[in-house]
């Protein structure tokens, strides 16, 4: 019997994860709407705020826009145009690093730190009930199996 591109045939794991993701990316994407933020914006966004963001030149808190490429695994072309968009939106800033005068540090500004938690509770709510559909051993099961794929130690 044949398959239809939008059935994996038994057994076809990799199609099933790709369709899974693609849902949760897709469902994802609609709850950054009204925040007017693409899926690179938010992660961006995330990074600095877990960075131990800070909006105070004489901190030296920031990230350049290299770490921020390499976390978000993208071209450091691809970084700079999400943080101009960032930027146009007065969500970041970018000031000269105390350390090297040479290199930007790029930092939330307190309205992109608002944004930043309020995106946050979102994403916590979506992952609940995005997740919600399995039951608590489900969860736990596909966390132990996402975390060996991955190679992250069990916990």
């Amino acid at each position: 019997m044949p398959f239809s591109s939008n059935s994996a045939p038994p057994g076809d794991l990799s199609e099933l994860f790709h369709r899974a993701w693609r849902s949760l990316r897709q469902t994802w994407s609609a709850r950054l709407a009204p925040f007017e933020l693409t899926p690179h914006q938010s992660r961006a966004m995330r990074s600095l705020a877990q960075h131990g963001n800070s909006s105070d030149p004489a901190s030296g808190a920031g990230m350049r826009l290299k770490e921020i490429a390499e976390r978000l695994r993208i071209a450091p072309r691809s970084a700079t145009e999400v943080i101009d968009q960032l930027e146009a939106k007065q969500l970041v800033i970018r000031r000269p690093d105390p350390l090297d005068r040479r290199a930007t540090l790029v930092s939330l500004t307190e309205e992109g730190m608002g944004l930043s938690e309020r995106v946050r509770a979102a994403r916590r709510l979506h992952t609940e009930e995005y997740f919600g559909r399995l039951d608590a051993q489900e969860r736990a099961e596909l966390a132990r199996i996402l975390e060996k794929l991955s190679g992250t130690p069990g916990r």
